[in-house]
Parts: C-alpha cells; structure tokens; sequence
C-alpha cells in the first residue's frame, strides 16, 4: 500500500507539473534571468529581408479573396512580398480564384492530386527564393504588423525561426470561443516566457517561419509538419523566438465536439513527434531546450493524461479501505474534490449540447476534452487509423 500511494503522489506531481507547475517554474526562472542576465542583442529596425509569404491550401474558396487581400494589406514593403500558394488537391475553384490575382504577383502552383499539407509544403518549397519564409493558412486573417515583427527577430543570427501566435475570434454565441480562447490566452503566455528563458517548443501553424535554408523535407505522414520542422531548426542550434503581437486570427470551433475532433489529431500527431525527434529528450545533449521540450509538450502528450484515470482509480481504493466518510483522511478530499471536478465538466458537457453558455463549466469540460483526445489519439496512433489529410472541423460564424 505504502508503494501505491508514493505512486499516487508521484501522479498527483505529474499532472501538476505538466499543466501549472510548469508555468510557476517557468516565471521564476524567466525572472532569475532578468536580474542576473541581460541581453547582447537588440533587434535591427531597419531589418527588411524579402520574404516569401506560403500558404499551403485545400478547398478555402470561401477565404481566398480576404487572405490574398489581407497580405496586400500587410505593413511591409509590398515588394519585397511574395506570395506563393499551392492548392494541391482543391476542387471547389480554390485555383481559379487565385488565379485572377496572377497580374498583382500572387503564385499559384496547383496539382490535381492530393497529398496533405505536409506534400504541399515539401513541393512547394521549391518555389520559395527568399532567405525567409512565413507559412500561414489560408482561412486566418493576419494582424498588419505580424511579417513585420517577425521578420524583425531574425536580426539576430541565432533565431532560426519564429512562432506568431494564435488567436480567437470570440464572438457571443461561439460556446467554444470562450475555454479555447482561455487556454490559447495561457498558452502564449508560456510560449512568451518559454523564448525568454531559451526557446518556444513548437510553433504554430497558423502562422510560423523560419529561415529557408533551414528547411527539411518533412516525412509525408507527418501529422504536425508545424511542430516537426521548427524543432528540427532548434536541433540544429538556433532558437525558436515568439511575438505575441504577430498573430494570425480565426473564429473558434464551433463547438467543443469540433474541438475534438481537431485535437484527437494533434494529440496523434505529438505521439509520432516524441518518437521521430527522441533525440530530443536527451537532456545533457540539448540542455534547456530538452527540458523545456519534456517539461511543456512531453509530458501533456504522454503521461500527464494517463495520470488521470490512475489518480481516479487508486484514490477509489484508498478510500475504500479506508471508509467513504472519513474526513480525517486527505485522499477522501482528494477523492471527492475529483467527483466534483468530473461532475461540472459532464454539467458543461449537458449545458453545451443544450446550447446554453456557462463559461465556468467549459473550463472542466474542455480540461476534460483535453486530456480524452490525447488518449484517444494515442489509440489512433498505434493502430495506423489517423489521415494525414486533415479532417477539417467546423469553426463558429
């Protein structure tokens, strides 16, 4: 018994750790740094490289105009802008759209199959001459100044690419806009917190780049391309850098089902990641980067969501034993603090489906939602059943 509750305790640690422990830590050591450190390089201002703007792109008829008028409108020097779309597999005139804006300099390289996004950036890199490329989707609007303050880091010799953030359209009736947008809210701050101490672990997809020369064909049953090729720059010895003020903006899922669906293969894609870049948990070969990596991604993907159930079915047995009323017990409070918990998350679950908006429910029910698509992408994993090909989810109006 005494070997079950150290494991307990030890579970209790992990979940902790992966999802607030590691926050607090974070913030001590990013204000450590501040006071016995200071930084040799300031960003060049007048840095303003040509640029290669890529949007990998399927069936977005219904965004392209908006986006190709969105990059017209960025605060950066229109020609030293390329922009290059490939559109592989599109059949709802996604192509012919584009097209019409050939004459304004927008590159459109289309093949009738489809082969994912990962086979679209492989392909169209080729295309892609400028020393820095930004990859973005085709349905999120970029803020004015997002190319030019990312662009902005890459001044300094050592950042091999840089993360913009990610940003929620909250609009009232989005009942998943409200625990999505919370979480991507405390996500960048981590993400902010993580560049300062060393480097972000990870970029974004909706809106990340690197630096040409830097990129690697990708394996083509790559579920995180975004995750993959940024680590795989920070292997090589350069930081990811991030700026919360280069983002790029979409509405919600349109509810947390949606949500799901989109994270139960993230959750997928992070399990073939921890496996393709194992190099990276060696800790005494990357130092900081390998603990930032296990501490932020690592464990969120792994053990931390497995924690759960364990901590729920040991807690049971201990109270079991040691009486269902027995208050004087702390694991009979742990206990019912985890009903609880279970309990409002299944009450947001019931308000969701009934479409009725209580934003303090969502918060337990989307942790739940959470933690059930990491543990359902893992299924999917290791029996071979998650596409490559995204299954787009369904975003709020």
């Amino acid at each position: 018994m005494l070997t079950l509750k150290i494991f307990f305790w030890f579970l209790v640690f992990v979940v902790f750790y992966a999802y607030l422990g590691y926050g607090i830590l974070l913030y001590i050591l990013v204000r450590l740094k501040r006071v016995f450190s200071k930084s040799l390089h300031v960003n060049n201002l007048d840095y303003e490289p040509e640029v290669t703007l890529f949007i990998a792109a399927y069936n977005e008829k219904d965004y392209v105009d908006a986006k190709v008028q969105n990059s017209f409108e960025l605060d950066y020097p229109q020609d030293k802008i390329r922009q290059v779309w490939v559109t592989d597999g599109s059949e709802d005139g996604t192509p012919e759209i584009l097209k019409k804006y050939e004459s304004k300099g927008v590159e459109v390289y289309h093949l009738p199959a489809r082969g994912g996004k990962i086979g679209a950036m492989n392909r169209g890199m080729q295309f892609v001459k400028t020393p820095i490329v930004v990859f973005s989707d085709g349905n999120t609007m970029l803020g004015k100044e997002s190319v030019r303050r990312i662009v902005r880091l890459f001044s300094n010799p050592k950042v091999g690419c840089v993360s913009g953030e990610k940003r929620i359209f909250d609009k009232e009736k989005d009942t998943a806009a409200g625990t999505e947008g919370i979480y991507w809210k405390y996500e960048s701050k981590l993400k902010k917190w993580d560049a300062e101490l060393y480097s972000v672990v990870g970029a974004a997809g909706e809106l990340f780049s690197i630096r040409t020369e830097l990129f690697e064909k990708v394996e083509k049953d790559t579920l995180l391309d975004d995750f993959i090729i940024s680590l795989r720059v920070a292997m090589k010895g350069f930081t990811i850098q991030y700026d919360p003020e280069a983002y790029a903006i979409e509405t919600s899922s349109a509810n947390v089902k949606e949500e799901l669906k989109r994270k139960v293969r993230i959750a997928a894609g992070g399990i073939q990641s921890i496996i393709r870049l194992s190099p990276l948990l060696n800790i005494f070969k990357y130092g900081r980067l390998s603990f930032q990596y296990i501490s932020h991604r690592v464990l969120r993907w792994t053990l931390a969501p497995i924690s759960l159930p364990l901590l729920l079915i040991l807690n049971f047995i201990f109270i079991f034993l040691a009486g269902f009323t027995n208050f004087s017990n702390v694991f009979t409070w742990l206990f019912y603090a985890q009903i609880l918990f279970y309990f409002l998350a299944m009450l947001g679950w019931y308000f969701e489906n009934k479409a009725i908006k209580i934003k303090i429910l969502f918060i337990p029910y989307y942790f739940m939602i959470m933690n059930l698509a990491v543990l359902i992408g893992i299924k999917r994993y290791f029996k071979g059943s998650q596409s490559v090909n995204w299954e787009r989810a369904q975003r709020g109006k």
